[in-house]
């Protein structure tokens, strides 16, 4: 099974279970900017406590592996577990979301798109896109983020409100990596 038969098989666990989420990491940046290799689909949910066991059990094995603990542990502490297709090795690693002003403001800033072929899901929205691949780089200092910051930009730049990026990244502490990204891009600072 090829990583969009796998997201498609998720997207339909999603949405048959009525769980909010949205497609986040570079998956949706190749969506408003350049497609790249991944390794993992990155996914924010927000999933209650009553449906982990039910939505677990939607990842049945030996074709995937899924702990259901570490689940409940993520869920309790907003933090993310993963689902992992054996077969393939194709990885879905899904964060809580976050339980912040800018966690709350990105699930209400979600949007439905075409994701792969045929198959339409929710994502977040550019800006947030973002802001969360400028956290990532500011975690690991990857510059594959940049790049897909960059890509997006140019891209999809006339969609994208860079007054929000510039609020939130002031708010987020990323004001500096916004203006990196920025100035790579020939754009000019705030």
């Amino acid at each position: 099974m090829e990583q969009p038969d796998v997201l498609r098989y998720v997207l339909d666990v999603l949405e048959a279970q009525q769980l909010t989420y949205m497609l986040v990491g570079s998956l949706a940046s190749g969506v408003f900017g350049e497609a790249r290799l991944t390794l993992d689909i990155d996914i924010v949910i927000e999933l209650p406590p009553a449906q982990i066991d039910a939505f677990c059990q939607a990842f049945p094995e030996p074709e995937y592996y899924v702990s259901a603990k570490a689940a409940r542990d993520a869920v309790a502490r907003g933090g993310q577990f993963n689902v992992i297709h054996i077969p393939s090795g194709n990885k879905i690693d899904f964060m809580i979301a976050r339980r912040d002003e800018w966690g709350r403001t990105q699930v209400a800033r979600r949007r439905e798109e075409l994701i792969i072929p045929g198959r339409s899901g929710f994502l977040a929205s550019p800006e947030d896109v973002i802001l969360g691949k400028m956290l990532y780089y500011r975690e690991g200092e990857h510059e594959k983020h940049l790049r897909d910051v960059a890509a997006m930009l140019r891209i999809s730049g006339d969609e994208i409100d860079r007054e929000y990026v510039g609020d939130w990244s002031s708010r987020l502490g990323l004001t500096a990596v916004w203006q990196a990204v920025l100035t790579r891009v020939g754009e000019p600072l705030p």
